[in-house]
């Protein structure tokens, strides 16, 4: 009877597994860097211009394809690039569109009036001090301003903002996580 004994061996082919786990990591980190500019957002909020709504700190993810098909409406939280008159080194703010173009704004007595209608705003720090004359906002731009109306340079100081220069659509908070949710 003749024993045969056969010796299998199992070589472990690294550069193959080194070549594949690089091939996947390459991948994932180029889905996330077109994610990133294209599909949504990370911003960090230094300022307390959008308090109570929005807190320093804040960490916030906005949808860059909101605008895609459609224009900002009033309401809206979005992140944009200051227009030049708002001379700014911060190079992007967050804000809420309260009128689009075409609409005329004004604020007299603590209250803001677009198209002459007030405009009920429970999500305010605190009523406006300051009076803006009305004026109409021209088409392809936006008038935006803080939730906290009496410490934000917003529209009310530097004007009208070009649609071009919004961003993206603020949709939720992810930071601090006590505080987690969509946002309105």
């Amino acid at each position: 009877m003749e024993h045969s004994e056969e010796h299998t061996s199992t070589t472990i082919d690294y550069k193959a597994i080194v070549y594949d786990w690089g091939k996947t990591i390459v991948l994932a980190i180029g889905i996330a860097l077109v994610l990133r500019l294209t599909i949504v957002g990370a911003y960090y909020v230094p300022t307390g211009s959008m308090k109570p709504t929005i807190r320093i700190g804040d960490r916030l993810l906005g949808a860059k394809f909101s605008y895609w098909f459609s224009a900002p409406s009033a309401g809206d939280i979005i992140v944009f690039e200051p227009p030049e008159d708002a001379h700014s080194d911060v190079p992007r703010f967050v804000k809420r569109v309260v009128a689009v173009g075409g609409e005329t704004v004004e604020v007299k007595n603590g209250a803001l009036y677009v198209n002459g209608v007030r405009r009920q705003e429970p999500y305010l720090a605190s009523p406006p001090y300051y009076e803006l004359m009305p004026v109409t906002v021209p088409k392809g731009h936006l008038f935006v301003l803080g939730d906290n109306r009496n410490n934000s340079r917003d529209g009310h100081v530097w004007g009208f903002l070009p649609e071009r220069n919004v961003e993206a659509k603020i949709l939720f908070r992810f930071w601090p996580l006590f505080r987690i949710g969509a946002l309105k």
